[in-house]
């Protein structure tokens, strides 16, 4: 069975393995709220820029190309925006399925010991039993590895369409943007 010196240590692990996520969360945190300052930053500045070209404006036509000419660096940097939140986003998720991962492997570990260890101990004629039992942690173990790579694969598609949403607005952007010249 297990010591005390075992379950302190399990204890310890799990404690470390927290406060770890917690830091990751936080980081993931300053990382968003840094992106959002630059970007306000940088929003008020342009905003100011426009505001002093607007002012120099002479006639319509060229307020309109004024205008025009906004739009498509507006959609690219709303579409780099989103980029950074979903890199930054996707970068702790993994840091927290990376722990989830490991810590799910090493229950795995510590079950097939237990099952290991009962089956060794076993009474004679109970080898039917221990048989079910090993059979029922291997089908859990493969079945967690199939949601694992389902979850992945999910991952992956939703990156790739979330990349090619945003270059189809940029680019529908830009088309609209060169047509109102």
């Amino acid at each position: 069975m297990l010591t005390a010196e075992q379950i302190q240590a399990a204890q310890k692990a799990n404690l470390e393995t927290l406060f770890g996520l917690t830091h990751k969360a936080f980081e993931g945190v300053e990382k968003m709220v840094e992106l959002n300052l630059n970007v306000t930053k940088a929003a008020l500045g342009d905003a100011a820029n426009h505001a002093n070209s607007a002012l120099s404006v002479k006639d319509v036509q060229e307020l309109l190309a004024l205008q025009a000419g906004l739009f498509q660096p507006l959609a690219e940097k709303a579409a780099a925006y989103s980029r950074h939140l979903y890199d930054i986003s996707s970068g702790t998720t993994a840091e927290f399925g990376k722990a989830f991962e490991s810590k799910t492997v090493e229950a795995q570990k510590a079950f097939s010991g237990v099952v290991d260890n009962i089956a060794k101990n076993a009474p004679a004629g109970s080898e039917t039993a221990v048989a079910v039992m090993k059979s029922a942690v291997a089908a859990a173990n493969n079945a967690f590895e199939s949601v694992h790579k389902a979850v992945k694969q999910a991952t992956d598609v939703a990156e790739s369409n979330f990349n090619t949403m945003a270059a189809t607005a940029v680019s529908a952007t830009k088309a609209t943007t060169t047509r109102k010249r």
